[in-house]
């Protein structure tokens, strides 16, 4: 099975899916890591501090995949399932801040979850029926990486369209 989590840069997909793949016995594939080990990236954004990841290139490079891939574009790749782990906005700007990233770079991913992008740009490559929504705002990691693992394990059904943050623009 190839389960995608992908969300917004400070949702916890990272620590997550690392506890989940324990639970599981299963690894997990960090995609923003593989494209720099790999140099599987077409150029840097200066702008953004950021590298413009060869989509193609690196589906080439996992070829047939199975386990868990994540990253903020997993939801670019082929997956049984795929899972957007959202946080409340004012919480991940000031998460991003507190690792290191730019105000404007926080305020920029601030407004991308507001607007429901990842979750959108999934529902549109999936279809709502392979698109599980998780919502880790002032959750335990342990608690979200049991909600991965119900998902990989088909106990949960799909549920796109059930996080709200709005408010929040």
């Amino acid at each position: 099975m190839r389960v995608v989590v992908t969300g917004t840069p400070g949702t916890g997909k990272t620590t997550a899916t690392a506890r989940a793949a324990d639970q599981l016995d299963q690894s997990v594939i960090h995609l923003n890591q593989l494209v720099k080990d790999e140099g599987l990236w077409t150029e840097r954004d200066e702008e953004r501090d950021t590298l413009v990841v060869d989509i193609d290139g690196a589906r080439d490079h996992l070829g047939d995949w199975d386990g868990i891939l994540e990253s903020h574009l997993a939801h670019h790749f082929e997956a049984d399932r795929v899972v957007v782990l959202r946080c409340r906005p004012d919480l991940l700007e000031e998460r991003l801040i507190e690792r290191g990233e730019s105000e404007a770079k926080a305020r920029e991913n601030r407004e991308s979850e507001a607007l429901d992008v990842i979750l959108g740009e999934a529902v549109e490559f999936h279809g709502e029926d392979s698109v599980y929504e998780v919502d880790t705002t002032d959750r335990d990691p342990d608690d979200v990486a049991d909600e991965l693992v119900a998902i990989v394990e088909g106990e949960r059904e799909p549920s796109a369209g059930t996080v709200d943050f709005l408010e929040y623009l």
